[in-house]
């Protein structure tokens, strides 16, 4: 049977009627893509692992319990479990997250590498150092649906059900935070002009 070719409502089933192959593809298919959404989010690997295992954990319950009733919905399920998840743990450590990302990961990697000089090289580290540090200040709201969108490669649709607000202001979040990035790097341009 090949697995890869089953939608993940067809793995889901196969994962309740009690073949676990079907969750090992699922977990397969959408683990980068969680696990980044929730290290994007704690920018600590070994708390974002501890949270991806509770996460499936969770999905595994869920599951198990004959409660999931997402329809064609899983990635965008299990994403809002994630970040419920991650919601949790910064209000029992009563801090609000930072998003970014620390020394030993690079987010900006996942974007692929091409043949390049080694000045073309340090110009785009530079740029992608200030884009990081430019993002770091943006409220948090559009930081996170800039993220979510860009590094999670998540749609609008996932996002408003992650974030649990409607598409629009997914959108209108995404539109602002924009917008300041193309202020803020026009006020920094100025500034080294002048």
């Amino acid at each position: 049977m090949d697995f890869q070719l089953k939608s993940d409502q067809d793995l889901i089933h196969l994962y309740i009627a009690g073949d676990e192959a079907g969750l090992v593809e699922l977990i397969r298919r959408y683990q980068s893509k969680i696990y980044t959404s929730i290290y994007l989010l704690v920018k600590d690997e070994a708390l974002a692992e501890d949270i991806f295992q509770d996460t499936f954990i969770k999905v595994i319950n869920t599951l198990k319990a004959g409660k999931y009733n997402e329809e064609g919905k899983f990635l965008p399920w299990v994403t809002r479990i994630g970040h419920n998840l991650v919601i949790d743990h910064f209000r029992r450590e009563k801090r609000a997250p930072m998003v970014s990302n620390g020394d030993d990961f690079d987010i900006f990697e996942v974007l692929g590498n091409y043949d390049e000089s080694a000045e073309d090289k340090l110009v785009r580290e530079q740029t992608h150092k200030d884009l990081k540090a430019l993002i770091q200040l943006l409220p948090a709201e559009q930081k996170e649906v800039l993220i979510m969108r860009h590094f999670g490669d998540m749609s609008f649709k996932e996002i408003a059900d992650v974030t649990d607000v409607s598409i629009n202001t997914a959108l209108g979040r995404m539109r602002y935070a924009l917008n300041n990035l193309r202020k803020m790097m026009q006020t920094k341009e100025l500034s080294l002009k002048n």
